[in-house]
């Protein structure tokens, strides 16, 4: 194992760009229709759902930039969370049968980016080496 620790940083900066292109795809579906409108949102979106899909868009950017990584992963953390309550959980208690698998991975993810930090490769660690 120990062979693989000097690749973690580039690991977690892999992640961290799949997971925010993964999730900006949804609030691109849910505000601009592309590739195609997202199934089963309603139109036009609800306040709340208006306020996610912008979410997932510039939080997804910024975190697929690695730009402000910690604290956008951490806001986004709690809207998956606050999404995985409010919309799956009350179906069932798994989640492989109320459709939250995907709510519940972004939000543990994001939990850790915001601990993790954005990794090697990131805007984030260029800010941080300027002198």
């Amino acid at each position: 194992m120990d062979r693989l620790e000097p690749h973690s940083g580039k690991v977690l900066s892999i992640l961290r760009v799949v997971a925010a292109l993964a999730f900006l795809a949804h609030g691109l579906m849910k505000i601009f229709h592309f590739p195609v409108a997202q199934p089963g949102a309603p139109d036009p979106l609800p306040t709340m759902l208006l306020v996610a899909g912008w979410l997932e868009i510039v939080g997804g950017g910024l975190l697929a930039l690695g730009l402000f990584t910690r604290p956008v992963a951490f806001l986004l953390s709690g809207m998956m969370a606050v999404a995985y309550f409010l919309a799956h959980a009350s179906k069932s208690f798994y989640p492989a049968l109320n459709g939250g698998e995907p709510a519940l991975l972004f939000c543990f993810i994001f939990f850790y980016l915001a601990f993790a930090g954005g990794g090697r490769w990131s805007l984030d660690a260029i800010v941080r080496k300027r002198p």
